[in-house]
């Protein structure tokens, strides 16, 4: 996948995990939390043993559980 795929698929899952948490969003945010979600997602999966698709919906999947998971854990952190 070439980065502007990584970057829409960055957008749109932070834009659906931020929907998901009823958060807030915006352009920047969602990319970011999106990107981290990815990546946390992605780690999270290798280290359960869950095998990713490597196409567009796998890794968007990936990418909305890992951003959901990192919006719950920001919004604890600054609850507390």
């Amino acid at each position: 996948m070439g980065v502007l795929s990584w970057i829409a698929i960055g957008l749109l899952a932070g834009w659906l995990a931020a929907r998901l948490t009823d958060s807030p969003s915006g352009l920047i945010r969602n990319l970011v939390v999106g990107l981290v979600g990815a990546l946390l997602g992605g780690f999270l999966a290798s280290k359960l043993g869950i095998a990713v698709v490597r196409d567009f919906w796998g890794e968007l999947i990936t990418a909305i559980g890992g951003a959901v998971i990192f919006l719950l854990i920001w919004r604890a952190i600054r609850q507390a």
